[in-house]
């Protein structure tokens, strides 16, 4: 009975754990390359071990078949992949936005390494991800991420087959919002580079003689840094409602 007992509690815990150490790999702040694996898998076994005995229930009894175990795992990691990949894809919404800013201002080829996203990224996007995943932390927010997960047990069953159609549909939403998003934060250095390089064009036709292209560089980047100084509280401020917003919609918390 005791030996029962304890392979039932060791294949809870592991259930739980393949589902939320998954998530931890993607999650914004927590599946960042410059976070040290240790940690993160502590972190996934200690909500492991908080999560299982809550949810002991609900989970599946340990099968009897490998190909059994084997589904099952899988459906486990797809499913925290599925929900570490979706906080994912809400913060590239920064990281989007940072690129589109950078070719307005004239800083395209202005690159430096983005530790949130492991590769080389334009000075604003590494500014505004990186502040963005920072107030994540300070408003609390990175506990919507770790609440969805446990919550998740609620709309996708333990040892039950992930509905990948489902999956599909709000992954699609959510990079359709995430590139919409990117797109609002922004617009205010479309509208600017519209009315700059209609200008430009004007002072071109009319004093074909100046050299636009030396005296338009120094100007666009610095009004470029001045919308950005005014414009970006707002913008991270409604990237976070945003953030919040779409974990509601998708997962019923907040």
């Amino acid at each position: 009975m005791l030996a029962e007992l304890l392979s039932f509690n060791l294949f809870a815990l592991f259930l739980v754990f393949a589902r939320v150490g998954a998530a931890m790999m993607l999650l914004p702040g927590f599946g960042e390359a410059y976070v040290a694996p240790r940690a993160r898998l502590i972190i996934a076994l200690a909500i492991a071990v908080i999560v299982a005995p809550l949810i002991a229930n609900e989970l599946p009894t340990l099968p009897d078949s490998p190909l059994e175990l084997l589904l099952i795992l899988t459906g486990e990691i797809g499913i925290g992949l599925f929900f570490g990949a979706l906080g994912r894809i809400f913060l590239a919404g920064l990281f989007i936005a940072g690129m589109l800013i950078s070719y307005q201002i004239g800083l395209a080829n202005a690159f430096v390494y983005d530790p949130t996203a492991a590769q080389q990224g334009s000075i604003v996007g590494n500014f505004l991800t990186t502040t963005g995943l920072l107030l994540l932390f300070v408003t609390n927010l990175h506990h919507l991420t770790l609440s969805s997960i446990i919550q998740s047990y609620g709309l996708f069953g333990a040892g039950k087959l992930p509905p990948i159609d489902d999956f599909a549909y709000t992954m699609l939403g959510a990079v359709s919002q995430s590139f919409v998003l990117a797109m609002e934060i922004a617009a205010p250095f479309f509208v600017i580079g519209m009315v700059f390089y209609l200008g430009l064009g004007l002072l071109g036709r009319l004093m074909p003689q100046v050299q636009v292209f030396f005296i338009a560089m120094p100007v666009q980047i610095g009004i470029g840094f001045l919308v950005l100084a005014l414009t970006v509280i707002a913008a991270i401020g409604w990237f976070l409602g945003q953030f919040r917003e779409g974990f509601f919609s998708v997962f019923g918390v907040g």
